[in-house]
């Protein structure tokens, strides 16, 4: 979808939206646009190595991210403005884990600053966090929490 010019995309995505109308359809929108994401969904799903992080609707999901993974992948939008520095931004640091062989426990636990031991004996089961959110994690993020950096040590760097 990204590779479309912008007003073909457009059209594509009403033409989505007319079909599920007309015909009451569910549809599976997979993308890494997060913005065509949070315009076209009703409920979205968050997936890191192929086990779901988080669900809920768009605005929670965005609004209030429960699941480190989550907030990563919210942060790293562009913000459309010319005082915020993208370098003074959190960048998620380290090797991506193979998916063939994935790590113990949380599987982004490895590149995850809230990470303890327990996150690589135990998988973390999807549970509600608040009304119509789900989060697979040991220790989900709180309303309006951010992410520490680690200048290099860890991580999450600066």
């Amino acid at each position: 979808m990204s590779a479309l010019d912008v007003s073909v995309q457009a059209q594509i995505l009403n033409l989505l939206e007319e079909m599920k109308t007309r015909y009451g359809l569910t549809l599976i929108f997979i993308a890494h646009d997060l913005a065509v994401v949070k315009n076209v969904s009703d409920r979205v799903v968050v997936m890191y190595l192929g086990k779901i992080c988080e669900v809920g609707s768009p605005d929670v999901i965005y609004d209030q991210p429960a699941h480190p993974y989550t907030r990563v992948l919210l942060d790293a939008i562009p913000v459309p403005d010319p005082s915020v520095r993208p370098e003074a931004r959190a960048k998620v640091i380290g090797e991506i884990p193979s998916p063939v062989a994935p790590p113990s426990g949380c599987r982004f636990r490895t590149r995850c600053p809230k990470a303890q031991a327990k996150c690589a004996d135990e998988e973390p089961q999807v549970r509600e966090v608040s009304p119509g959110q789900f989060v697979a994690c040991h220790f989900p993020l709180a309303a309006g929490e951010t992410l520490p950096t680690r200048n290099g040590s860890g991580p999450l760097a600066t």
